[in-house]
């Protein structure tokens, strides 16, 4: 990534937190896009993400099958502390260096998985429960890349879908454009 991961954390993240923090608790039955979670599912596993990628940035070992309740008593405030910490995580350059142990991947892909994670589905919760979502314009920019080295890999193992047929990418590459690359419709839900 050409921009230092933690700014582009920092950039992306309160904009994240803001939908978080909107989303009212009879919304968390609510569909996403992403099809296998309900809203409340995706927060659990953003939480899970946002928890993990601390760990990662130190270069220790995470767990990613337990699927722990984050929704518990003050967890809008727990996800907003937890994303502070995930910043701060990554904000030591050392943590760019080498190949994850857990992950296999050079440490640099890893907090750019971070990065995507917390922008991408922060629309996802934005346009499942109707709140604004602007992204950092400077995260989606260098998402673009991250998103084509990862593609193929992604794809095979489920974590993207396949994507709909692409339109001519814009001159500048968008978050419509992104969305798309990892098999989302930017225009979710669609009616018939």
């Amino acid at each position: 990534m050409s921009t230092q991961t933690s700014d582009l954390l920092a950039a992306a993240a309160p904009r994240t937190v803001d939908v978080v923090r909107g989303i009212s608790d009879d919304q968390l039955d609510l569909p996403t896009p992403c099809q296998e979670y309900a809203v409340r599912d995706l927060l659990n596993h953003l939480f899970q993400v946002v928890v993990n990628f601390q760990d990662l940035a130190e270069k220790r070992q995470v767990e990613w099958a337990e699927k722990p309740d984050h929704l518990g008593d003050g967890w809008r405030d727990r996800f907003e502390a937890e994303t502070g910490r995930l910043v701060a995580a990554w904000s030591d350059p050392s943590t760019l260096e080498g190949v994850s142990p857990g992950m296999g991947m050079p440490q640099s892909v890893i907090g750019g998985m971070a990065l995507l994670d917390l922008t991408v589905h922060g629309w996802d919760l934005a346009v499942a429960t109707g709140l604004p979502y602007h992204p950092a314009p400077e995260a989606v920019a260098e998402l673009h890349g991250l998103v084509e080295q990862l593609g193929p890999t992604a794809r095979k193992m489920g974590v993207f879908a396949t994507p709909p047929p692409l339109p001519t990418p814009p001159p500048t590459p968008d978050l419509a454009h992104l969305l798309t690359k990892t098999g989302r419709t930017p225009t979710w839900p669609q009616t018939p």
